[in-house]
């Protein structure tokens, strides 16, 4: 880890390369600008970045295309994508090429801040006990997200629907709903609908029990 931290920008366009580097420069970080993938690729070879922003929409070569040729430099480092396409099915292919997390355009300079804190603290911390280490895990699933995720649920009694998960981890809710969907295909975590008196059922999340969840592990599919 660099300090200051050193985050590599990937836009076309000038006036948010333009703004990143403002919020980069206040908080005292090091920013690098690039406006495509080429060029974003050779600045990250060149000074090892320790964490990326890369938008979707790029000339030539596109977002996704562009984070899974970064993670191939490096299995490590948070690749974060900003994007305005909210759906779930571009995220799960991003995550799938081996994005960290998402941050919606326009630009909120304080979430955009706290979650690159986030990842960052992420980076750092210890790694993740040798319960998950042992888990199959699927593509766009990393450890340090899932841990983060499965010790907000500790002591948590209630179902949680994604957003306030979402909302208390931090994360984007596309990478939230993904890392959900898939504790409960491994046994980590169950579902419960819970039905107002209008509109569709609202989906809630909480873990298994302990007990439960390691019988389940010893059985999981691989993936």
């Amino acid at each position: 880890m660099h300090n200051p931290i050193r985050i590599l920008s990937i836009d076309d366009e000038p006036d948010i390369r333009y703004a990143l580097k403002a919020i980069f420069d206040f908080e005292g970080w090091n920013a690098l600008m690039a406006p495509d993938v080429p060029v974003g690729l050779k600045l990250f070879q060149q000074y090892e970045p320790d964490l990326v922003l890369i938008d979707y929409h790029l000339p030539n070569v596109n977002g996704i295309e562009g984070v899974r040729r970064l993670r191939n430099l490096s299995s490590t480092v948070p690749i974060l994508v900003f994007t305005i396409d909210e759906s779930q099915e571009v995220a799960n292919r991003f995550l799938e090429a081996g994005a960290t997390d998402f941050a919606l355009k326009p630009i909120k300079a304080p979430d955009l801040i706290s979650r690159i804190h986030l990842h960052i603290r992420l980076l750092e911390s210890e790694r993740a006990p040798d319960t998950l280490e042992n888990l199959p895990l699927a593509k766009g699933i990393g450890l340090p997200t899932l841990h983060r995720i499965m010790e907000f649920f500790q002591g948590q009694k209630t179902f949680l629907t994604v957003n306030q998960v979402a909302d208390s981890t931090g994360f984007a809710y596309q990478t939230t709903y993904r890392y959900l969907q898939y504790m409960v295909s491994v046994g980590l975590a169950e579902i419960c609908n819970t039905y107002g008196k209008i509109g569709r059922p609202k989906q809630g999340y909480r873990l298994k029990s302990q007990a439960h969840r390691e019988n389940h592990l010893r059985h999981a599919p691989e993936w």
